[in-house]
């Protein structure tokens, strides 16, 4: 059984990845969303084991020190990490993962796992940011200010990624993201399983 891929998926507060992600979902088979641990309280709609795993700091600390965490950050007074095990089962078992971390964690991942294929979604303007964050509606203004001025910060950390793609619409930026899933897919890296079976079978 080939081994699945790890696509790690980053951008600015405020992009739409989660959105944009919801689509991909709808239409690709065989792709799992990683689950990320966090400290910070649930947002409306946001459920236990799907959206994250809502955690409080000791048991963040216990995971770290036990090496149960993939990768993990701090931001705006919190922390997100990735629980290791279960993303390792699921690429072990032939399923392709994606990973919605910070790029500060992407950064962390690609170390440990170089062959991750790595997708930056970015805003088409900085205006066009910081009107997304400010209609959120889900934190204070200083807050606000906050995520803005570190995206600019996390824009910069673009050029480290294998992609990069601009989330102007939804429909536009899912049908990209899911291009580039697809070719990823496709490698002759991956598939010299499928060219032996051609030729043998």
């Amino acid at each position: 059984m080939e081994r699945g891929i790890l696509f790690v998926f980053s951008g600015p507060s405020g992009t739409g990845k989660g959105t944009v992600l919801e689509e991909v979902f709808k239409t690709v088979k065989n792709l799992h969303y990683s689950v990320s641990a966090t400290t910070r309280a649930p947002r409306n709609g946001e459920v236990h084991g799907v959206n994250y795993y809502f955690i409080d700091d000791a048991e963040f600390d216990r995971m770290i020190a036990s090496g149960e965490m993939l990768e993990y950050v701090e931001k705006f007074t919190n922390r997100y990490g990735t629980p290791k095990k279960a993303v390792e089962k699921l690429l072990s078992e032939g399923n392709d993962v994606i990973l919605e971390i910070e790029t500060i964690g992407a950064e962390n991942v690609r170390r440990q796992m170089p062959e991750c294929v790595s997708i930056f979604i970015a805003p088409p303007s900085l205006k066009e940011l910081w009107h997304r964050l400010t209609g959120r509606n889900t934190d204070d203004e200083n807050i606000e200010k906050l995520r803005f001025e570190t995206s600019k910060v996390e824009l910069m950390c673009a050029y480290n990624y294998d992609y990069i793609v601009i989330n102007d619409t939804v429909a536009h930026c899912a049908e990209q993201v899911l291009g580039i899933i697809e070719a990823e897919r496709c490698k002759v890296s991956r598939n010299r399983k499928v060219i032996e079976n051609i030729l043998y079978n």
